[in-house]
């Protein structure tokens, strides 16, 4: 009965940890299959562009809308301050960015190479919580926008009305279903949905700009309300610079892109260390996709504040997150409004995406290298769960509304904008590139101030971003608590000597000194080897080894061990090991050298003197302080045999 009823949790478990493996991934440089769904063939950049595409591309649906109620009739020039910005703001911070950190890492993982120890970890922590904050925010908003769109539908309205939170919820629920199903054939249905949706876009703002041309009292209209209201044309640009970034969200889909890079096809040639033709032609999916937009956001911007009344842009309004729609129906009829409704319905839904795509390439590359998530977020399918259960959270406390959620949004993405300027800013300055430092400064300082009078006008987005980010540090410390004893060396390397050492001793009982080096003169080794030989009754003729650990980075929570062998004093046999931690470098080489001796080998220390909590603590953040418990505990988890642990003794 127990086999029978635990044969479908086995079967759950491991559909769940399809994919999963022990050895550690998403470190800096590393290419092929991950587990967030890494593309190993690759694919054309165009086709990965209509993949990015779904989160940029779709942002026309609601982006005019928000343009005209942030700007008013100085949309448009506000919008041209913004595709300004993108086209040689943004467009050359992320080319750059693509260069530096071609496997989908972005400018996080430029800019963790900048800093070390644990402050590096919490920087790291902190952009993490603002790439949460853009990349759920996508999935949550873009799943109320097609809500909208689908309330709205004049055939839908009375059916549908007042039922916003529960479509919303089932969206984001169908999108984590394609996920858990596998998403292997997710771009070729992003290329179908972009083109169709563009497609019909090209048809309504044509439409709209053949409108305008063939009633020139509208622009007439228009240009004197502008001077009415603004005055001079020196005053409209002045408003429309300060306008601006209250647009952000229409560069929304550089970091996606990034993101996604992995899925690039790139040459032949290419190699891990130096993808250059994945390089090459995600600068051109960048590239692409900017221009497409910047022509998209222009003319929606002009022909929605030119033909659509200012109080249907309002709250309540029949435009309101929904201005080319509105256009559709309005102009080219009921039939072709559904059939764009449709469209625009489908790209946002499915918009979340390249958003959750981003997640799944972004949090498992870091977290689970710092120790800082659950062994299992590096499998694709129960991080799924936890994003879509978040973004579930979020809709519920946005009440799933449109507008609610553009502060949040805008602020994730242009904190992402800012630190990525900030990353290639210093690239260039490294590389020695006086002109690129110079202009890239000049980006990030403009991007900063974006960010700046986003917070300040709407700061419910940094709210929810520290919001993230508060969870994100709760959970990472909880889940650094947790697997505190886990054996954290992924591979033990010796050297020639270090295996000539540990091969000779062999055929005797394996014996280490645990020690702590001082000077490593003379009288450190001889004095420790007769306290060690008094305090647990060693024969005068057995060998030792002594084995030191240096501690580089005790913020790491994943490495490789290293051990050198070498002589001192012409009599002692060292083994030198630099890890993160002592008690786990030790373990390793214990576990290490059983397996490939056969023996169970013997190591011993002194007790650490000191408070044993604050011994832990040290151990915790430093790598050292309890070593003889931590090491025998961390030898307990990895195994689970007591006849086969190594032996460990304190005196």
């Amino acid at each position: 009965m127990a086999s029978a009823t635990a044969t479908p949790t086995t079967r759950l478990r491991a559909w769940l940890l399809d994919g999963l493996t022990d050895r550690p991934k998403h470190h800096a440089g590393e290419d092929g299959p991950q587990a967030t769904g890494t593309d190993p063939e690759g694919r054309p950049w165009w086709r990965v562009m209509c993949l990015t595409g779904l989160d940029y591309f779709s942002t026309l649906g609601y982006q005019p809308g928000i343009a005209a109620l942030a700007a008013g009739l100085l949309s448009p020039l506000a919008t041209i301050v913004l595709v300004v910005l993108t086209l040689f703001g943004a467009l050359p911070v992320y080319r750059r960015v693509a260069e530096e950190s071609p496997h989908g890492e972005g400018s996080i993982a430029m800019l963790e190479r900048l800093l070390s120890f644990w402050k590096g970890k919490l920087f790291v922590l902190t952009l993490l919580g603002f790439a949460a904050t853009d990349f759920l925010i996508t999935i949550t908003l873009s799943a109320a926008d097609a809500t909208a769109h689908l309330v709205e539908n004049p055939h839908l309205t009375s059916v549908l009305s007042g039922h916003q939170m529960v479509i919303t919820l089932i969206m984001i629920a169908l999108l984590g279903a394609v996920f858990l199903k596998g998403f292997s054939e997710a771009i070729g249905v992003a290329v179908v949905l972009v083109i169709a949706y563009l497609s019909l876009n090209v048809v309504v703002i044509g439409n709209g700009l053949w409108q305008v041309l063939s009633e020139p009292h509208v622009i007439g209209d228009w240009t004197e309300a502008l001077t009415a209201q603004h005055g001079n044309p020196v005053m409209m640009v002045a408003i429309a610079l300060l306008v601006f970034p209250k647009l952000a969200l229409g560069m929304s889909g550089f970091e996606t892109g990034v993101a996604v890079m992995p899925h690039v096809q790139g040459d032949t040639g290419d190699t891990p260390a130096k993808p250059a033709g994945r390089i090459r032609d995600t600068k051109r999916m960048l590239t692409t996709a900017a221009v497409i937009m910047s022509v998209f956001l222009i003319t929606s911007s002009f022909v929605t504040t030119l033909l659509i009344p200012a109080d249907q842009f309002k709250p309540g309004g029949d435009a309101n997150g929904r201005a080319l729609a509105y256009l559709a129906h309005e102009h080219l009829g009921s039939a072709f409004g559904t059939v764009y409704d449709v469209s625009t319905i489908l790209i946002l839904w499915f918009a979340g995406s390249s958003a959750m795509a981003g997640l799944l390439n972004l949090m498992p590359r870091y977290l689970p290298r710092y120790g800082m998530a659950p062994h299992w977020a590096r499998a694709l399918r129960p991080m799924v769960i936890v994003f879509t259960l978040v973004a579930f959270l979020v809709t519920w406390i946005f009440d799933a509304d449109v507008d609610a959620q553009g502060g949040a949004y805008a602020t994730g993405v242009l904190v992402l904008f800012t630190s990525a300027g900030v990353a290639v800013t210093i690239a260039a300055r490294r590389a020695g590139q006086r002109g690129w430092t110079i202009g890239f400064a000049v980006i990030s300082v403009v991007l900063l101030y974006t960010t700046a009078v986003n917070v300040v006008e709407r700061p419910d987005g940094v709210k929810i971003g520290a919001c993230f980010i508060a969870g994100i540090m709760a959970l990472s410390l909880l889940s650094r608590l947790a697997r505190v004893f886990e054996l954290r060396v992924t591979h033990v390397e010796l050297d020639d000597m270090a295996e000539r050492f540990v091969r000779d001793t062999a055929n005797r009982t394996i014996r280490f000194i645990a020690n702590d080096p001082g000077n490593r003169d003379k009288a450190e080794y001889r004095d420790k080897v007769e306290q060690i030989r008094t305090d647990n009754d060693i024969p005068a003729g057995d060998d030792v080894l002594f084995v030191e650990v240096t501690v580089l980075d005790p913020s790491e929570f994943e490495s490789g061990l290293k051990v050198r062998g070498e002589v001192l004093h012409d009599r002692y046999r060292v083994l030198t090991l630099e890890s993160s931690t002592v008690p786990n470098a030790l373990a390793a080489l214990l576990l290490h050298v059983r397996d490939s001796t056969g023996q169970r080998p013997h190591i011993y220390f002194e007790w650490t003197e000191g408070n044993p909590m604050a011994n832990f603590l040290r151990f915790f953040l430093f790598g050292q302080g309890e070593v003889a418990p931590v090491t025998r505990e961390v030898i307990r988890e990895a195994e689970p045999d007591r006849a086969r642990r190594p032996h460990v003794h304190a005196g």
